[in-house]
């Protein structure tokens, strides 16, 4: 007589496995998407107050002062340049810069680049030393209207969600670009 192969232990122990896989990234999926509804609920927040602006001053005002609470981040900075100007911005003020300074921070930019660092990049000022994630924004504009960066920036290493991040983030440059050049229009 024949000998009976017992293949139910396997396959439940075999099912067991995969459902705990599913299960583990249905909790990734479900995680994603709170920090990504929380994320566009910040862009939206950060627009409204941009959007409150009655001037170029008050708009980096928001943006480097109102900005970090809203959207969660140590440090917001702005750097622009027209003509022979450069301007930077960060929660400490406003200071005229060379040009070139500018155009040379931007020029590695495409859009957004979001990253690690050990360094935060030398737009954020006297708060570089302590950032560790930052997302870097190009804002675009036609001349003579400025050209500029955006630099978002965090404490902790690997802040940045880059699955949907960089397109939202994109966003909030575009919007900050329009913004700049209601003001700077006559």
């Amino acid at each position: 007589m024949g000998s009976v192969i017992d293949f139910e232990g396997g396959a439940v122990a075999s099912m067991r496995r995969r459902v705990a896989e599913v299960e583990e990234a249905n909790q990734d999926l479900i995680a994603f998407a709170r920090g990504h509804s929380g994320a566009v609920s910040s862009i939206h927040q950060a627009v409204i107050a941009a959007t409150d602006a009655n001037g170029l001053d008050h708009l980096i005002h928001i943006v480097t002062q109102l900005w970090p609470d809203i959207l969660g981040l140590d440090a917001v900075s702005v750097a622009l340049f027209a003509g022979d100007k450069g301007l930077r911005a960060d929660a400490s003020g406003m200071q005229f810069v060379e040009r070139r300074i500018v155009e040379k921070s931007v020029a590695d930019i495409e859009g957004v680049v979001m990253r690690g660092v050990e360094r935060g990049h030398p737009l954020f000022g006297p708060a570089s030393e302590l950032i560790r994630a930052e997302a870097l924004i190009r804002l675009t504009a036609e001349a003579p209207l400025p050209g500029g960066v955006l630099a978002l920036g965090q404490r902790r290493p690997q802040g940045f969600d880059t699955r949907a991040g960089s397109e939202l983030l994109g966003f909030l440059g575009a919007m900050l670009s329009r913004m700049i050049g209601r003001w700077l229009l006559p």
